[in-house]
Order: structure tokens, then sequence, then C-alpha cells
């Protein structure tokens, strides 16, 4: 394996703790995609069809901007990209990052939080959008699992 990134977005702490778990067990760097104005819990109210998250994921090119930027996105060969399924996809967020960078010869595994769904169209919405990397299907990390279980996941998820 060559240099990695674990980027995470995560509204409620979920999906950061496992990206941190990630980066520590597959020995990668870690970077959070954080949303430039942060999400309040209203926002993440999607039953609420006026809230932030459903006005973004029921808009295609909505893109919402991002704090901070990758310092050098070039000495990466891997990169996972952790984000909770909204929608049945990747938050509009991670469409923001993903066309912010040039993926091209990148390998791409997705991994996501879920409360009930899998990645849906996830990884070929992600494929789309960074164009020339390799897009694995990637998979949930749901529950707590352990660096000895994050890292086989990930090698799983680099055979596939």
């Amino acid at each position: 394996m060559g240099k990695k990134l674990v980027a995470y977005f995560s509204a409620s702490g979920t999906t950061e703790k496992v990206a941190k778990d990630l980066a520590a067990a597959i020995g990668a760097d870690l970077f959070e995609i954080a949303p430039e104005q942060p999400y309040t819990r209203a926002d993440l109210n999607w039953q609420d069809k006026g809230s932030r998250t459903t006005l973004e994921m029921n808009d295609e090119s909505c893109r919402p901007s991002i704090a901070g930027k990758v310092a050098d996105m070039g000495v990466y060969d891997m990169v996972f990209v952790g984000f909770p399924v909204w929608w049945y996809v990747e938050p509009r967020i991670i469409d923001t990052f993903l066309e912010a960078y040039d993926f091209a010869g990148k390998t791409v595994v997705p991994f996501a939080t879920s409360g009930g769904s899998g990645l849906g169209r996830a990884p070929q919405r992600m494929q789309a959008l960074a164009a020339g990397a390799r897009v694995l299907a990637g998979g949930l990390l749901n529950g707590c699992p352990s660096q000895d279980e994050l890292a086989a996941w990930a090698e799983r998820a680099l055979e596939a």
C-alpha cells in the first residue's frame, strides 16, 4: 500500500470516531471535511422539508463549502472517504470534496455509517465526481469496530 489518507465528514461524531480509528489502524493521515458553516441540530432534521440537509440533498448542484484543505493531496495513493449516509448516498459536502482535488490515478474507498441503509448509489456517484480515480465499493462501518477489524476491512476493501 502507498501513502494513505482518511478524509471524513461527520455530522454527529459517529463517523469521526470510526475515521480516527481507521486512520490509526492503517497508518493513514487524517483530514476532517468540516463544513465552513457547521450544521446545527435543526439543520440535521431530515424530517423537516425545509431543513438545511433536506434542501441540500434535494439540490444535485449544491456544494457546501469546506473549511480547510488537504495540504498536499498529490502525495496520497489511497483516499478513504467517510461519511454518514444521507438519502441513500453521500452528503453533498463529500461531492464538494471530490470535486476540489485531482484524484486521477488514486484509489478511493468510500466508508459510511448509517442508521439503516447501505451505501446505495454513493460509490457510483463518487466515481463520476472523482475523475480518473478508481472508486471501490467500500462499505458500512457501523458499531464500534476494533482497530484490528478496521485494518482487516481495509485490506479486504482494497482487494475487491
